[in-house]
């Protein structure tokens, strides 16, 4: 079977080496909060009883905070950024 959003989650964790502070810094970038205890029931194993599913919408907050995280944020609308030659 394909990937879940789970997997996915935990495989971005893995991969960019992050805690559990940083995942509720990095959702926080797009003011979406979660507790450290939400976080858990996302990394538990899906035979447990506190496993919760994670959905379609933290996966896209927190995609869209690890863009700022590792970018930083965009720039105004109209800003020139293109460098001058």
């Amino acid at each position: 079977m394909g990937l879940n959003n789970n997997d996915i989650f935990k495989k971005l964790r893995v991969a960019h080496k992050l805690r559990d502070d940083d995942i509720v810094k990095i959702c926080g970038l797009k003011d979406f909060k979660i507790t450290k205890s939400e976080l858990n029931a996302i990394f538990r194993n899906e035979n447990h009883e506190k496993y919760m599913e994670c959905g379609d919408q933290f996966l896209r907050n927190f995609l869209d905070g690890l863009i700022i995280h590792l970018r930083g944020p965009m720039p105004p609308k109209g800003a020139n950024t293109t460098p001058k030659k």
